[in-house]
């Protein structure tokens, strides 16, 4: 299905080329339909900007030119009710009940829910998450994980196909530190004694730390075994992946409770890839020793004291970092993966890097960004009460699975009391949902660039722009739904779905938009622009549900079947989100 303001944008560009083919405007842009939700229903659905812009341009009164643009539609007759200049020459636009009707119709009827499929399949890489091996995921993790995922089910349902990386930090200096560390301290991991967890690898990486940074002896001997694995040692290779697989198993705990699907990737996938790039950059003429390192430096990036900003390709003792890596990841994701799309979510504080390594690619020629988007997704942090970075009590980073089972916790206790009849299976079941669906939207409902403050009272709210409050609209759906106590599929076959009220109208229309809404999250990569859709859908549906009656009314058929489409809509929304759904609560 065709989106409302991408079919009004289609007639109005008609009418624009129309009107002014003998203006000589040279701003081609002036004569693109600039047509937006209106933001108060009362004056209309949707608004074209163009003709003040153009009044300007041309030096005419605005309102004469919007008249003229109104006067030169065709094809609208059926679509709009009525069209009206306002203002200093916007143009109201107000869709007919029966237009309305019939698109809400299409909706309930489409198993995409009027998303077209795309007409090219785009391959799309996101990477996101991308712990530390030997470390635990902490609340810092939190937002790369969920934004990342979100926007991959985004993309998925889009249809197009995406490949969802764990940019895991696996390989370099600290693991020679941790190898032999464990070796010499605690021996039993590597023979297998006991059940060693990512938490005792965490404490065998502090004190590796301690030790490298006290004992000159340790260092040496931590980076001869940097040399070792790097030459391939098999025992210190056995040793390597055995840290790798004691990480990866306390990362997956992470991902399926919060039921996030990644392909690991680590920077030791893209080690054999590290010189070939670095001689590649060399022989575009890019790199310049400084001091021993090969740098690339990039007009336009510069030192605080105004001196030229380098960028590290490969350190002066040969070795590599995270701009190498970077560099080798993003060429083998165009030249072998073949993608149409990168797009890596991480941290606001990694921005300069980003916006050098990927200038750097292009004048490497690794990719052509007027073919591939490659995208930085930044965010901010989370904040604790105090309003500074989230910390325990004992000022610990807050490790990321108690904050996650606090959350369930917290929404146990919640439910308990909100359904005193129900089974302790199904409290578990539930608070599951509630704390985790909790978490998840409090992050996404805020803009990603933005710090937010994390609190579990705020989150498990039932009012507000809460999880608890969209859940509780899709919970009410459904009771109304057992209510009626009539079959949906015989209603859709024989029945339509007719708006007269203005409650029905204002949900309708809203229903309509989810496709443009999923399209602009699309270009500009902001969930939170789909949180506010599903609260607006919520209190839309609210509202619907105060002013019109479903059950035993003359509506019943048409109302109930307009309680399905948004049923289904909130559903997808939330599944976008990372959400889950539940029936009662």
């Amino acid at each position: 299905m065709q989106n409302i303001v991408d079919f009004l944008k289609e007639k109005f560009n008609q009418a624009l080329h129309t009107v002014f083919k003998e203006a000589c405007i040279t701003d081609v842009h002036l004569l693109e339909a600039d047509i937006v939700p209106s933001s108060h229903l009362q004056f209309g659905h949707y608004q074209l900007n163009n003709a003040l812009k153009l009044g300007k341009y041309l030096k005419k009164n605005p309102k004469e030119l919007a008249q003229k643009i109104i006067d030169s539609l065709e094809g609208l007759d059926r679509a709009v009710l009525k069209m009206e200049v306002a203002g200093p020459g916007f143009i109201n636009i107000t869709l007919s009940d029966l237009f309305l009707s019939e698109e809400v119709n299409q909706l309930l009827r489409d198993p995409r829910l009027g998303i077209d499929l795309p007409k090219q399949v785009q391959k799309i890489i996101v990477e996101f998450s991308s712990p530390n091996v030997a470390k635990e995921l902490h609340v810092g993790h939190l937002r790369s994980t969920i934004i990342g995922d979100s926007l991959a089910r985004l993309f998925e349902f889009l249809g197009h196909s995406v490949l969802r990386l764990n940019h895991i930090g696996d390989w370099g200096t600290q693991f020679g530190m941790l190898i032999a560390y464990i070796e010499q301290k605690a021996p039993d991991i590597l023979l297998g004694k006991g059940e060693t967890d990512l938490s005792q690898l965490m404490h065998c990486y502090r004190e590796s730390k301690k030790w490298f940074d006290s004992d000159p002896l340790f260092k040496q001997q931590a980076q001869l075994k940097v040399i070792d694995l790097q030459a391939g040692d098999p025992e210190t290779l056995k040793a390597w992946r055995l840290i790798c697989d004691i990480s990866r198993k306390g990362f997956g705990q992470i991902y399926d409770l919060l039921d996030v699907k990644l392909v690991e990737r680590g920077e030791s996938f893209y080690n054999p890839y590290l010189q070939e790039t670095v001689e590649a950059l060399d022989k575009k003429g890019l790199i310049t020793l400084s001091d021993g390192a090969k740098c690339i430096f990039l007009e336009g990036f510069e030192t605080r004291e105004g001196e030229p900003l380098p960028l590290i390709v490969q350190k002066r003792d040969g070795g590599y970092n995270y701009s190498s890596t970077d560099l080798a990841s993003l060429r083998y994701r165009v030249e072998v993966e073949k993608a149409d799309r990168l797009i890596y979510v991480v941290d606001s504080g990694q921005s300069l890097h980003f916006q050098m390594f990927f200038k750097a690619a292009e004048i490497a020629g690794f990719y052509d960004s007027k073919k591939i988007e490659v995208d930085h997704v930044p965010f901010g942090v989370v904040l604790g009460a105090d309003g500074k970075k989230f910390k325990t009590r004992s000022g610990e980073t807050e490790k990321l699975i108690d904050l996650l089972y606090e959350a369930i916790r917290q929404a146990k206790a919640i439910l308990i009391e909100r359904l005193p009849d129900s089974s302790e299976k199904e409290i578990d079941h539930l608070s599951h949902i509630l704390g985790l669906d909790a978490v998840k939207y409090a992050d996404l409902s805020c803009h990603r660039v933005k710090d937010y403050l994390f609190s579990y009272e705020r989150m498990l709210k039932f009012e507000g722009n809460t999880a608890a409050f969209l859940l509780y609209a899709y919970v009410r759906i459904q009771s109304i739904k057992r209510k009626v106590g009539k079959e949906i599929s015989p209603l859709i076959q024989n029945n339509q779905i007719k708006l007269s009220h203005p409650s029905e109208k204002a949900l309708g229309l809203h229903l309509r938009r989810f496709g443009e809404v999923l399209h602009i999250i699309e270009r500009d990569l902001t969930p939170n622009r789909l949180s506010e859709y599903l609260y607006d859908l919520a209190e839309r549906f609210h509202a619907f549900f105060r002013d019109c009656r479903v059950e035993g009314s003359s509506e019943e058929a048409s109302r109930l079947l307009l309680c399905e489409v948004t049923g289904r809509i909130m559903e997808k929304g939330l599944d976008i989100l990372g959400l889950k759904t539940m029936d009662k609560m």
